[in-house]
């Protein structure tokens, strides 16, 4: 099994599951916002492409529903990538 690691380290185009949201301190506004978007545990996501400048923004789909993280952002959700069929 693929070790965890964090959303911002995923490669383009690769799908992952939710193990869980970082939070940085208590009462973490930029992780419950995350986590009340889809970031929860169990999730499929997967990072569709990021920006050309130092990776960034990183454009991530949950679902139907397409996000663009800063990698800051990203690097809070933690993952466990899907193999490769």
């Amino acid at each position: 099994m693929p070790p965890e690691i964090s959303l911002d380290q995923l490669d383009r185009g690769h799908r992952a599951i939710v193990v869980r949201v970082d939070d940085h301190a208590q009462g973490d506004i930029i992780a419950g916002r995350l986590r009340s978007i889809g970031f929860v545990p169990g999730e499929q996501i997967r990072l569709q492409t990021y920006g050309p400048i130092g990776r960034e923004p990183l454009l991530v789909q949950v679902g139907t529903t397409r996000f663009a993280l800063r990698r800051a952002e990203a690097a809070r959700v933690i993952v466990q990538p899907e193999r490769a069929a």
